[in-house]
């Protein structure tokens, strides 16, 4: 068990992002398509925050084209490239799940000031 414990600790990053919950953020990941990669940003606002250690992983939501469109992303992803915060959201859940179920201005987290 501690050679698995070596190995996750090897790959964990080392500058993690700070992914608030309520916070917008852009999320930059590394796309695949064929031989090539390239960077697609994904904006949202950071609902959920799950796990510890290599498998830790946040979840981000944004409406696009009027569907709600969710993404989960490990936080020690090699296909994370960069984790840029917008603004900070002042929340007092630990899980925003309620905004799947909002749709427009009813959506939005408000922001935290200071």
């Amino acid at each position: 068990m501690d050679a698995l414990q070596l190995i996750a600790q090897n790959s964990l990053k080392q500058d993690i992002p700070k992914v608030i919950i309520g916070s917008t953020v852009r999320v930059h990941v590394k796309i695949r398509e064929g031989e090539r990669e390239r960077i697609q940003i994904f904006e949202g606002i950071v609902i959920a925050r799950k796990g510890s250690g290599v498998s830790e992983t946040f979840t981000v939501r944004r409406i696009s084209y009027g569907v709600g469109v969710e993404r989960v992303f490990p936080i020690h992803s090699p296909n994370v490239a960069k984790v840029e915060l917008v603004r900070l959201g002042k929340v007092r859940r630990a899980k925003l799940y309620y905004l799947r179920g909002r749709v427009g201005k009813a959506a939005k987290v408000k922001e935290k000031l200071g």
